[in-house]
């Protein structure tokens, strides 16, 4: 077993109340080292079947985003975490700022930010021609607006021990069809080099994590299919898979890391 010296570090998570998400089982992975985690989420209400979300595809994971993380606090008792969890948005300043002093006044200090959260736009308007100012508003309000508060915020509340970590998509420097959301994400990969070298000095590494094709509920069996030829490694990448990197990049082996943009994406869009 490898040991991360997370014990006791105090972790916040965004975009945490999907079960199958990144987020989730991110959090989930901190808590298992013995770290203190505070999981940040928004209920993203969009239409589905509830008939339809036992099985993976978009109606699960329309639900999963549009509830609470009463399945993930569940689990986090199970295994006896500190925890502790809000309900926010992350794109206004003001619930940013709110956010860092409830988890000042509970754990006395963060170590890790976890820039999970992130929104895009469902109803294919996401693209030069029909693009609106609403989804680009929307957009780059929570992937990048609100990654970088988020991020201005660990930097003024800083420790002794610091650790970013953004997640992007493999996808971001060339993403037709979801131009803005690939857009926002290759923005957040250009802020982890920038903040990178702007924040060496106090310690403090950044590193983005860019996932490929990963099941978090909403690949049915025919786009599974579709997708797995384009994989070099022939299945799809799941939640612990970015989760683990996500581990090694907070931790005190990964000191020296900074400015990096890793693709756990088993080869896809390399």
């Amino acid at each position: 077993m490898i040991n991360y010296g997370l014990q006791d570090k105090v972790v916040i998570v965004t975009g945490a109340n999907n079960p199958w998400g990144i987020g989730a089982t991110t959090a989930l992975a901190f808590a298992r080292e013995g770290a203190k985690v505070a999981l940040i989420y928004k209920k993203v209400f969009r239409p589905f079947d509830e008939s339809k979300t036992d099985k993976n595809g978009v109606d699960r994971y329309y639900a999963a985003n549009a509830g609470n993380a009463d399945v993930v606090e569940k689990r986090l008792k199970e295994i006896n975490a500190e925890y502790l969890i809000l309900e926010s948005d992350i794109s206004q300043e003001e619930a940013v700022k709110e956010i860092y002093a409830t988890v000042m006044d509970q754990f006395g200090r963060v170590d890790i930010l976890v820039n999970n959260a992130a929104t895009d736009d469902e109803n294919g308007f996401d693209t030069i021609e029909k693009i609106t100012q609403q989804v680009i508003d929307d957009t780059f309000g929570v992937n990048v607006r609100g990654s970088i508060l988020m991020t201005r915020e660990f930097v003024n509340y800083r420790g002794d021990y610091g650790r970013i970590i953004n997640l992007s998509t493999d996808a971001a420097q060339v993403f037709a069809g979801q131009i803005t959301y690939g857009a926002s994400k290759a923005t957040l990969e250009a802020l982890t080099r920038s903040i990178a070298l702007e924040v060496g000095k106090y310690g403090i590494t950044v590193n983005c994590v860019a996932p490929g094709p990963t099941q978090t509920g909403w690949i049915d069996e025919d786009l599974e299919e579709a997708v797995l030829p384009l994989i070099p490694m022939g299945k799809l990448i799941q939640p612990e898979d970015i989760a683990f990197t996500i581990l090694f990049l907070a931790s005190e082996q990964a000191k020296m890391l900074t400015g990096q943009v890793i693709k756990v994406s088993g080869g896809h869009a390399l």
